[in-house]
């Protein structure tokens, strides 16, 4: 990012005058040259058994402002997933950071992954959502999985996990994701300008997820993929009114809860109508824009390698006869339509780091991080690295289905690690997939220019720009 001259030496003369105040930044060379030990007790201190005493590496830690200046510098918090993966191949595979008053280490390897999963608690923490959080207790309103903590969590995530994250009971939803896949097929046609391109795609890639997991959720639909989105529709948008739905839902099914897999989730689990309301919501909302904004990257990276998407189309030409709607049951035999989802979630991921908050003092590598230390898990750092992925920056779904070369499991996790993974993750693939066999069997997805696409983290990764494809009927 360019910067004035003026500007630059100002920024400059600012951090001498912080040198100045007493405080001297903490170490980050390593041990080969390493400068005399801060007078600071380090936060993670070198295991004890005749190994010294350092503190972990990391950007330097100017006082109150931490690396926020840096961070600044090299784009802000808009470009801060490329930021720390420079920070990860300058001091290693862990290091630590403060912005501001925030104190983080960040893990980029899959041997510190598996360890932090080795050693996972019964109750594994999250970071805290603080603004969440008092929204919640202004309104009165009960706590999801997001906020939730210890025994309450555990409760509540195995009411839900027994139907969202068991593949047969997830795949019996297949008929409604169809329904609304049905609708969005027809919308593209009418969305497409003369060259197949869509007028703000990602728009429509969103009304095509919040209908499909309102149907779900709700059994409810919206009308969000007709021309003109009904008032009932805007009016849920805006307020999130989700109490009624379920309300209705729960009364419709209440002399068969077995019949519906949200009614058997509250009448077998104990669940109160408070936490049924938290969980659906927070599901809601952190599902619609990270499925939807997942197909984007996906269809942009079909678009620029032409060949995938061709041995795709055959793939579910194969599995599937002319006009024949698909079935979760068919997508056991696409290994290479579940390949073309991996490697785009690998390369162009839409979250690039989940948390955890240690509830215990726990080793990774050397160190020893006290109870309290809050982990920065960099997922897309993993898979960027040649280390883990050859021609890392090569779109090459084949690497998924090689035998002899196994992937290292814990290099590629979108949808995060151990008990605290997104636990709408099937329900999310499902989406997914077959969304892919509907839009692919019906057009060529065509890239519009060869231009590259930065890409922005604006709370999910997003791209600087629309997306340069287009929708080419077959």
């Amino acid at each position: 990012m360019s910067c004035p001259m003026g500007k630059k030496r100002s920024l400059v003369a600012f951090l001498q005058q912080l040198r100045d105040l007493g405080q001297p930044p903490r170490r980050v060379t390593s041990k080969a040259c390493a400068p005399p030990m801060p007078r600071e007790v380090p936060l993670c201190p070198l295991m004890a058994g005749g190994k010294t005493q350092d503190a972990l590496p990391g950007p330097t830690n100017w006082p109150l402002l931490g690396s926020l200046l840096e961070i600044l510098w090299k784009g802000g918090l808009k470009k801060q997933h490329n930021t720390l993966a420079e920070y990860h191949q300058k001091y290693g595979k862990i290091f630590r950071m403060k912005l501001g008053s925030f104190d983080s280490v960040h893990l980029g390897s899959p041997s510190l992954l598996e360890a932090l999963y080795r050693t996972e608690s019964t109750y594994p923490q999250r970071l805290e959502i603080k603004p969440w959080k008092a929204y919640r207790d202004y309104r009165h309103e009960g706590y999801g999985l997001l906020i939730l903590e210890g025994e309450d969590w555990q409760r509540v995530r195995g009411a839900f996990q027994k139907k969202l994250m068991k593949p047969l009971e997830v795949m019996k939803l297949d008929k409604k994701i169809n329904e609304v896949l049905a609708d969005f097929v027809v919308r593209i046609g009418e969305l497409r300008d003369e060259r197949g391109r869509i007028e703000d795609l990602y728009s429509e890639l969103n009304k095509w997820s919040f209908e499909s997991i309102c149907l779900v959720l709700y059994e409810k639909r919206f009308g969000l993929l007709q021309k003109n989105a009904g008032e009932e529709a805007l009016t849920f948008i805006t307020a999130i009114k989700t109490k009624g739905c379920i309300d209705s839902r729960l009364e419709k099914y209440s002399q068969q809860p077995d019949a519906d897999f949200l009614c058997d989730i509250y009448r077998h689990k104990q669940l109160s109508k408070k936490e049924l309301y938290a969980a659906v919501t927070e599901l809601q909302l952190a599902a619609v824009e990270t499925t939807a904004n997942s197909l984007m990257w996906v269809l942009y990276n079909l678009s620029r390698n032409p060949q995938v998407q061709q041995k795709l189309l055959q793939e579910i030409q194969t599995v599937l006869p002319e006009n024949q709607v698909p079935r979760a049951e068919d997508l056991r035999n696409m290994p290479y339509l579940k390949a073309c989802l991996k490697e785009s979630m690998r390369l162009t991921p839409s979250v690039p780091f989940t948390t955890r908050t240690l509830d215990k003092p726990t080793v990774l590598g050397e160190y020893t991080l006290p109870k309290g230390t809050v982990l920065m898990l960099n997922t897309q750092v993993l898979g960027s690295s040649e280390d883990n992925f050859e021609d890392c920056n090569q779109f090459r779904p084949e690497r998924w289905l090689q035998r002899e070369k196994k992937i290292n499991p814990f290099a590629h996790l979108p949808f995060g690690l151990g008990k605290r993974m997104c636990i709408g993750r099937r329900l999310a693939e499902l989406q997914l997939h077959l969304a892919l066999c509907w839009i692919i069997r019906k057009y060529n997805i065509v890239a519009t220019d060869t231009e590259s696409v930065e890409v922005l983290h604006l709370g999910i990764l997003v791209p600087s720009r629309e997306l340069p494809i287009a929708f080419c009927p077959r």
